[in-house]
């Protein structure tokens, strides 16, 4: 409740004009076509209801019975008829759920639950006529005016009660609920419905000018009358607020124009369960009955599935489109986006109900580079050919050098141990050539934090020995042009046996190899290892190994890398982790990009063994732990 003045007669006034049956309902029945109020009652008929019930009712109840004294609701499976002064009562929780809501409050539950728990012998009845359901005003849940909140329990649904903080807020809901349930009726037109077209439109115009916060509103109250261009328009907005949901466009898919921008992004929803027997069969058979070709549908859900799907819209746009992802496809994301921000204003619609370039969502690359607050940034900045102040650009996401690998991730979990190979003045797509496995090739782009859980281990391949310690690295360019392959995800030990790839991937130019082994054990028996090897031209320059107090190091180690002084005896292993870092980025420019390392996707590869194989007389064990459900 704001406060404000209310007109009962407005509202019923104009509920009563529009009244008209569902569509497919029988218009002959008296019923679906009666006014649905009736003449309000007296001062003297409300307060004897009162005095019966021994309280005074909520003011907008109040002043809705002198309005109407009962309304047919004609709510969709729930309450009917609201009765009038002489019908309502006490509803004295009759099935007793008030036992059925107190057995799950203790000291930790909410208010609002313990409001509820106690509302249903306190409640007031209000319906007469219902399918298994009742309107309950709770005098013990009020606000600061003295409303009383309403809740619709559907004794059918098994569900808890819906909850409407008044009467008034309650009456209006199932006004445009009755307004969303004609819809579908060609000849359902009036004041209501114009007014709220004109809002949609207006809507439309403000959005594509970067004021998306003034359509936002007006689209959600259009919406709430189930007005239809305003639900594919606040989809839009809300899917670009938050870029990892998904909507509903309804029969929009289908259309030629939206289909390209549509399509993929409703498909996202289905990818993932698309794995399981049906699932996909069940989505292509919906997409059908919208009208969209089942090869089409069946072609996109699999692009978006097996992350091969590229976002590749027309014009000046999509040509930002091709050269971002070619950007982002090696890890610099805060390059491609700002491709993607000069580029946005040129950005055309294909048709009036396209308010924003969705469909840069489905992309593999692409989309992970839509953060909440990048969405904001694409809603905010005007586009289409309209005009309006540019937004504030959004801070880059990447920071410079290598010291974020010790902070933690999204997930909360730093990396417990990684390893990386820098090739300078390499192209990254040779990486492979250079240390992979044989007939070694890049993936499409893959998350980087499951592509290594995925993959076989050397028991579960053919021809692999199981002393083999090959990596599952993913690829890109570093901001500083150093092309890299790095694995996060393992669990691989620094050992006597192991062996970097440094001079394998130096062909044409310096390489360098950082080794920071899983952390197993935080004791002083297992402190973390640490490795460092540089090569070029095939020839390791220098290289030094540290765990704990034991140093192995070779060649000339410039001062600015000597373990001596980064790893001094007093510090812990994360402040000699973090002195290491900075020097490697200080002293050879290296750095890594951190949201497509843990939030983005790149392409993958396995290398050959960092392990060599055991020589004559040792001997090596191999350990592998199956986790079953039981």
């Amino acid at each position: 409740m704001t406060g404000e003045p209310f007109n009962w007669h407005d509202l019923l006034g104009r509920w009563q004009e529009e009244w008209v049956p569902r569509a497919g309902e029988d218009e002959g029945e008296e019923e679906a076509t009666a006014p649905p109020g009736r003449p309000g009652a007296d001062e003297a008929t409300i307060a004897a209801a009162e005095e019966r019930l021994g309280t005074r009712l909520p003011p907008s109840y109040r002043a809705f019975l002198a309005a109407s004294d009962g309304w047919h609701v004609d709510q969709t499976a729930a309450v009917y008829q609201l009765g009038g002064a002489a019908d309502i009562d006490w509803f004295r929780d009759p099935h007793d759920m008030t036992s059925l809501y107190e057995q799950h409050l203790d000291d930790t539950s909410r208010e609002e639950d313990v409001l509820l728990a106690g509302m249903w012998r306190r409640a007031l009845r209000l319906e007469t006529e219902s399918d298994m359901s009742h309107a309950l005003l709770d005098p013990g849940d009020r606000d600061q005016d003295g409303e009383w909140a309403l809740y619709v329990y559907k004794g059918w649904s098994g569900e808890y009660p819906d909850r409407y903080p008044s009467f008034r807020a309650y009456m209006e809901a199932m006004y445009r609920s009755f307004h969303a349930d004609r819809v579908e009726r060609p000849d359902f037109v009036n004041a209501t419905t114009r007014a709220q077209d004109a809002r949609t439109e207006e809507a439309r115009v403000l959005a594509l000018r970067g004021r998306y916060e003034e359509a936002l509103p007006l689209l959600e109250e259009a919406s709430s009358f189930g007005r239809p261009r305003s639900a594919a328009l606040l989809h839009q907005v809300q899917q670009l607020l938050a870029p990892r949901g998904t909507s509903d466009y309804g029969d929009l898919v289908a259309d030629a124009r939206y289909l390209p921008e549509l399509l993929p992004v409703v498909a996202m929803g289905a990818a993932h369960a698309a794995r399981w027997p049906d699932e996909g069969e069940h989505w292509l058979r919906m997409m059908a009955a919208r009208g969209v070709d089942r090869a089409v549908a069946e072609a996109v859900l699999n692009a978006v599935r097996d992350g091969t799907y590229r976002y590749a819209p027309p014009g000046p746009w999509g040509r930002a489109v091709a050269e971002a992802r070619e950007s982002a496809r090696w890890g610099a994301g805060d390059t491609a986006w700002r491709v993607l921000r000069d580029a946005l204003p040129r950005w055309e619609a294909p048709g009036p109900m396209l308010i924003a370039p969705i469909g840069l969502l489905a992309d593999p690359v692409l989309g992970p580079l839509v953060t909440p607050e990048r969405g904001r940034e694409i809603l905010a900045t005007p586009r289409a050919g309209e005009t309006g102040p540019a937004p504030e650009p959004v801070p880059d996401l990447d920071p410079p050098g290598l010291s974020w690998l010790t902070e933690p991730m999204p997930n909360g979990q730093a990396f417990d141990g990684y390893r990386c190979v820098w090739g300078e003045d390499t192209d990254p797509a040779l990486l492979p050539a250079l240390i992979g496995e044989d007939g070694a090739r890049l993936s499409v782009p893959v998350d980087p934090r499951t592509a290594s859980w995925r993959a076989p281990r050397p028991h579960e391949r053919e021809g692999v020995e199981l002393w083999e310690d090959r990596a599952i690295v993913c690829v890109g360019r570093t901001a500083e042009g150093w092309a890299f392959a790095f694995d996060g995800h393992s669990r691989s030990r620094l050992g006597k046996a192991s062996r970097s790839p440094a001079a394998a991937a130096s062909s044409s130019g310096r390489a360098v190899v950082l080794w920071r082994d899983a952390a197993f054990s935080t004791s002083e028996d297992h402190p973390a290892a640490f490795h460092v090897s540089v090569a070029e031209r095939g020839e390791e320059l220098y290289a030094f190994t540290v765990r704990g107090a034991e140093v192995l190091r070779s060649g000339a180690i410039p001062e600015a890398l000597d373990p001596a002084r980064l790893f001094r005896p007093q510090d812990s292993d994360s402040a000699r982790e973090l002195a290491l870092l900075r020097a490697l980025h200080d002293e050879l420019g290296l750095s890594l990009p951190r949201f497509a390392l843990t939030r983005g996707k790149l392409s993958t590869f396995t290398t050959r063994s960092w392990t060599r194989a055991p020589r004559e007389g040792e001997a090596f064990a191999y350990l592998s732990f199956v986790r079953h459900r039981s």
